[in-house]
């Protein structure tokens, strides 16, 4: 449900700034789907990339042999992301508050943290520059979290208009996918608020599972389930990637690491 609704966000054409993991599928599935002409943008450089599997890493060989084009890193940030070019930005993280605002730095104390995590990557620019970001993660009070034990990459800060103050040029964090629905910030205050909800879970199901009282829209939508095109090609393309990556193979036709 997350991937597909994750992938129903997207649409033709779009300009799309793609994390590895569940962001990445969500991006293939909607372009195997939906948004034939969309443009996929991995960290490393690779601009347009058309994979037959899942990427394994923003590395992988598979990007690299089905892409337009490769550039540099500093031209990936400074033209495309800094320049405006990104319509959407995917961006997953271990902790996100109220207002959107992220962490994949530490859990607990930074000197001695309960968990080191991956850290900021390119997560602070794209959350600052693409047009608007769509973030991706399960929905529990370990995650969606009152306070962040670090602050990697920026929302709307405290709320109402402190965004602006940043000079971030991207509208932030527009949508929230998580396992239980959809969150968007209310206007006006910016505090992340359910709008939908999967077919199976209730409000109260998703309020417990906030750590903040959660605001809830005056009316919330149910997502539509997936349909069976949806399912099939998603189904399909976990099984390819999960053939070729146990193997450590490509398919026939598809690019070499």
């Amino acid at each position: 449900m997350m991937t597909v609704a994750a992938a129903r966000l997207l649409w033709d054409g779009c300009i799309c700034f793609v994390g590895i993991g569940l962001p990445s599928a969500a991006a293939n599935l909607a372009r195997l789907t939906h948004a034939p002409q969309i443009v996929l943008i991995y960290e490393s450089g690779v601009i347009a990339a058309r994979p037959e599997v899942l990427p394994l890493s923003i590395g992988d060989g598979e990007l690299a042999a089905t892409a337009t084009a490769i550039v540099s890193l500093p031209e990936i940030f400074s033209h495309w992301l800094q320049g405006g070019r990104i319509d959407v930005g995917f961006l997953g993280a271990a902790q996100i508050d109220r207002y959107g605002n992220l962490n994949t730095t530490v859990v607990g104390d930074y000197v001695r943290p309960a968990a080191r995590l991956p850290g900021a990557g390119g997560a602070p620019e794209i959350a600052s520059h693409a047009k608007q970001t769509f973030v991706v993660l399960k929905q529990s009070q370990r995650s969606f979290v009152p306070e962040l034990d670090f602050r990697t990459s920026v929302g709307f800060l405290g709320g109402d208009a402190s965004r602006s103050c940043t000079g971030a040029t991207g509208a932030g964090p527009q949508v929230v996918v998580t396992d239980l629905g959809l969150l968007k910030p209310e206007p006006g205050s910016m505090q992340l608020q359910l709008v939908a909800r999967f077919a199976n879970v209730s409000v109260d199901e998703v309020r417990t599972a906030t750590g903040w009282p959660l605001k809830v829209a005056d009316h919330v939508e149910v997502v539509p389930p997936p349909r069976e095109d949806e399912l099939a090609v998603l189904r399909k393309l976990h099984e390819r990637a999960q053939r070729a990556h146990a193997r450590g193979v490509r398919p026939p036709g598809s690019g070499a690491a």
